[in-house]
C-alpha cells in the first residue's frame, strides 16, 4: 500500500461494535486508515459506487441481509474487494462457510485487539492481491494455450493435407477400377501433431512408389521433420533426378539431406522408413528398408502371408549416419498379391494388462482375414487392435498402407 492510508468499508449496524472497531484502529500511528461506516448492506452497496476501498469488515447480520447471503451478495457487487467477515460466538459457522465462498478471513466480536485486526486486515489484502495475480497469470497462460492450441490445429490441418488425397492409377487416366495397382491408406496420430508419413506416386505408366516412415516421437518436432522429408521426396522423385526408381539410393538420398539438416539445427532425432517400387510390367516390386518394420505381403491366390525382406538386414535408421547404404532387393509379384506396409504403433499396443499385441499376432490376424476385400481387411484389423488396448487410449501413431495388384504386365 506504500504511504497511503488502508482504505476500509465498515458494514456494521450495532454502533456501539462500529465505534469500538474504529477506537481499536485509532489506537495506532495517525493516519494508517480511512474508515468508512454503512449500518445496511445497500446502503454499502451504494457507497461503491462513488469510492474505492482496499479491504471491507463486513457483519454477517444486518438489518437487509442476514448470514452467509450478505457475503455473497457484496461479493457479487464488488468481487475485487477483499472481505474479513464479522461475526459472533454463536455463528462461526456461517463465517466459515463464508470463507469458502471467498471471504478472506474472519474475526470474532469482543475476541480481537488491535493487532489481531491489523494483521487480518493487511493479510486480506495481500492474500486477495496474490490471488489476483494468479488469476491473470492463468488468464494469460489459458490465452497463450488457446493460440497454441490453434497453431497446433493449423499445423494438423497441414500435416494431413500432405498425405496422399487421391491415389494414382496405372496406367494414368483409367478409372480406378482398371487399375494395375490399387491403394489404400489409414492413417491417425496419437497426438495432435503425428510423427508418421507415406506417400504414394507414379514413377511411369506402370509403375508406383510408396514411402512409409515413422519419426522419432511426437508433437512440433515430429511434425517438421515430417514436412522435412515431404519436402526432400519432392525433389528426389522429379524425373530428372533419376532416384526414385532405386530404394537404397532415395533411401541414402533421403539420409544425408535429414542428418545435414538436423546437424545444422543441433538436434538428435532419427526415422525408420520402408520405400517399395511397384512395377506392374515387370511384375515385381523393389524394396530398401530403414530400420523399418518389414511390411506383410499377402499372397491371396497361394493364401500366405509372409514378411518382405524376412531374411535381410535392414538398414539404420535415417538421420544417424552421414553414409548409411541401404540394400535393394526385389521380390516377384502376381495379381492378387498385396503389400501392407505399416508403422510400429500397429502393432507396439498394450493391453489391460501390460501385454503387448505385437507382429506375431498381427501376423495371425492378417492370415486369418486374408482373403477380405482390402478396405475390410483393414477395418478388421484396426478394430482388433483397437479392442486389443481397450479401455486405453493409443500411445502411438498409428499408419497402414496397401498396394494391391490387380493386373501385371
Amino acid at each position: 500500500m506504500g504511504d497511503n492510508p488502508i482504505r476500509i468499508l465498515l458494514v456494521e449496524d450495532n454502533s456501539d461494535d462500529a465505534l469500538l472497531l474504529r477506537r481499536t484502529l485509532d489506537e495506532g500511528p495517525r493516519g494508517q486508515f480511512v474508515l468508512v461506516h454503512a449500518e445496511r448492506l445497500d446502503a454499502a452497496l451504494k457507497t461503491l459506487h462513488g469510492q474505492t476501498f482496499d479491504v471491507a469488515l463486513l457483519d454477517l447480520h444486518l438489518p437487509d441481509s442476514g448470514g452467509v447471503e450478505t457475503f455473497l451478495q457484496f461479493h457479487r457487487h464488488a468481487p475485487a474487494i477483499p472481505v474479513v467477515m464479522l461475526t459472533g460466538l454463536d455463528d462461526e459457522t456461517s463465517a466459515i462457510t463464508a470463507a469458502k465462498e471467498g471471504a478472506q478471513d474472519y474475526l470474532v466480536k469482543g475476541q480481537f485487539n488491535r493487532g489481531l485486526l491489523v494483521r487480518a486486515i493487511r493479510y486480506a489484502i495481500e492474500r486477495n492481491r496474490l490471488e489476483r495475480d494468479l488469476a491473470n497469470h492463468a488468464r494469460q497462460l489459458r490465452l497463450k494455450n488457446d493460440q497454441m492450441q490453434a497453431d497446433l490445429d493449423l499445423a494438423r490441418e497441414v500435416q494431413l493435407a500432405l498425405l496422399p488425397q487421391k491415389f494414382p492409377t496405372f496406367p494414368p487416366g483409367v478409372a480406378p477400377g482398371d487399375s494395375k495397382l490399387l491403394f489404400y491408406g489409414r492413417y491417425e496420430s496419437a497426438t495432435t501433431l503425428g510423427g508418421d508419413y507415406y506417400d504414394v506416386f507414379a514413377l511411369s505408366d506402370s509403375a508406383a512408389g510408396v514411402l512409409v516412415c515413422d519419426v522419432m516421437g511426437h508433437g512440433v518436432r515430429a511434425g517438421l521433420l515430417t514436412a522435412m522429408i515431404r519436402a526432400l521426396m519432392g525433389e528426389l522423385t522429379a524425373p530428372a533426378s533419376g532416384v526414385a526408381t532405386d530404394p537404397g539410393r532415395l533411401l541414402a538420398q533421403i539420409n544425408r539431406g535429414l542428418t545435414d539438416i538436423l546437424k545444422q539445427a543441433g538436434t538428435s532425432l532419427f526415422v525408420t522408413a520402408f520405400y517399395l517400387v511397384a512395377d506392374a510390367a515387370r511384375g515385381q516390386f523393389r524394396c530398401a528398408n530403414a530400420g523399418h518394420p518389414s511390411p506383410l505381403h499377402v499372397q491371396r491366390s497361394r493364401n500366405t502371408v509372409e514378411l518382405v525382406g524376412e531374411d535381410r538386414k535392414p538398414g539404420p535408421a535415417l538421420g544417424l549416419f552421414d553414409n548409411a547404404v541401404f540394400d535393394t532387393f526385389e521380390q516377384p509379384m502376381t495379381p492378387g498379391d498385396l503389400v501392407m506396409l505399416f508403422t510400429d504403433g500397429l502393432f507396439e499396443v498394450s493391453g489391460p494388462s501390460g501385454e503387448l499385441y505385437g507382429e506375431k499376432r498381427l501376423l495371425e490376424a492378417v492370415r486369418q482375414h486374408l482373403q477380405l476385400p482390402t478396405n475390410d481387411l483393414f477395418d478388421t484389423l484396426l478394430a482388433e487392435v483397437r479392442q486389443f488396448s481397450h479401455p486405453r487410449e493409443l500411445t502411438d501413431d498409428m499408419c497402414l498402407v496397401g498396394m494391391e495388384v490387380t493386373r501385371a504386365r
